[in-house]
């Protein structure tokens, strides 16, 4: 069931007390960066004749994509998408996956945060 449907259901429901919706979740980031592994490692050597020369070149390192989205207070979460088979791999289906991995880390860190709210209001 997709977040869409979810808080379709709960508002469906008339469930108002204080929590997170999915526009709050999406509020929060600031920044989103995408990038595979192959990206990552070309870049911390500055190029793909030195990685060859210290440790091969290994393909399946673009199969690995990575998502870190920035919150709002400047703290940041990763999320990742391995494809296992290079024939199937499409960068926007990494990317996508790999920011759904992210977001999932996001939801807890903000009702954690709401629940530190309303307990120090009572």
């Amino acid at each position: 069931m997709s977040d869409a449907a979810i808080e379709q259901e709960i508002q469906a429901k008339g469930l108002t007390a204080p929590r997170i919706t999915p526009a709050d979740l999406e509020a929060n980031i600031v920044g989103e960066y995408f990038f595979t592994a192959e990206d990552g490692v070309k870049a911390a050597f500055n190029q793909q004749d030195e990685l060859t020369r210290l440790t091969g070149y290994h393909g399946e390192l673009q199969l690995l994509t990575f998502c870190v989205l920035v919150l709002k207070n400047g703290f940041t979460v990763t999320g990742e998408s391995a494809c296992a088979s290079p024939e199937n791999f499409d960068a926007e289906i990494g990317r996508k996956i790999a920011r759904q991995n992210a977001v999932a880390k996001v939801w807890p860190l903000m009702g954690y945060e709401l629940k530190q709210r309303l307990h120090e209001s009572k």
